[in-house]
């Protein structure tokens, strides 16, 4: 068996996906040994979540600019 290109590693990509999200779906994507269905539901669950995660921080950041507000009229 040929030895994987370090960037096709399964730690890699989680790593990867872990540090930059949806940026990392070509290692994904381009990486011979994972079946297509594996690839397509890889990606909804990337994608999803990093829906969940940028909705939850703009509403952090609403909630912190309400904040600031409050304190200005203190």
């Amino acid at each position: 068996m040929e030895r994987l290109p370090w960037y096709f590693r399964t730690s890699f990509v989680i790593i990867a996906v872990g540090c930059v999200g949806p940026l990392a779906l070509p290692l994904i994507w381009w990486r011979p040994q994972t079946k297509p269905a594996w690839k397509i539901g890889l990606t909804l669950l990337i994608l999803v979540l990093s829906w969940f995660l940028y909705d939850a921080a703009m509403d952090s950041i609403r909630i912190l600019k309400d904040y600031y507000k409050m304190l200005e009229g203190i």
